[in-house]
């Protein structure tokens, strides 16, 4: 819910920038209640299917890999992980049997990480969710293929913002 000022700025009560900040404030929190939405709704999904042993986290990060084998550093550089305890991840990964792990042939320091069969049936059950919750937004009028572009593109600019901000920041 909207603080008081948050709300009353979005109602036309301050300057123009006023109302400007509180739209892009308000757009940041979404972004973050959207992520934390969508751990919700993967928790519940892996408890109805009987997998009580994956936490939302680690069920997105095995989407993620797919059908990739690389290796931890590259999970993160890909944007495919976005914590900071990818390691802690990955080893209980590992030990459920949902990834495997091999040491790369050219630098016997580097590990090369796949999804194990059991991986990919969690990675399908992901998938099939995604693809149901797609087709009720579609046919409820939620979003349109249009809309879905227009916010990736917005989102997309939201990043490359933020990233160069970091890279250029000296």
């Amino acid at each position: 819910m909207a603080s008081r000022s948050t709300s009353s700025t979005l109602m036309g009560d301050e300057t123009p920038q006023a109302q400007t900040k509180a739209l892009f404030l308000d757009c940041l929190g979404l972004v973050e209640r959207l992520h934390r939405r969508l751990l919700d709704v993967l928790k519940d999904r892996l408890e109805q299917v009987g997998c009580s042993d994956l936490n939302p986290v680690q069920a997105l990060l095995i989407y993620n890999i797919g059908g990739h084998e690389m290796t931890a550093g590259e999970l993160k550089s890909r944007g495919y992980y976005q914590g900071s305890n990818v390691s802690y991840n990955l080893k209980k990964l590992v030990e459920m049997g949902y990834i495997d792990h091999q040491r790369a042939e050219h630098d016997r320091r580097a590990v090369r990480i796949s999804l194990t069969e059991q991986g990919y049936k969690i990675r399908t059950m992901i998938d099939e969710m995604y693809l149901e919750q797609l087709d009720e937004l579609l046919n409820d009028g939620l979003l349109s293929p249009d809309e879905m572009t227009s916010l990736r593109r917005t989102l997309r600019n939201l990043e490359r913002f933020w990233s160069d901000k970091l890279r250029f920041s000296a």
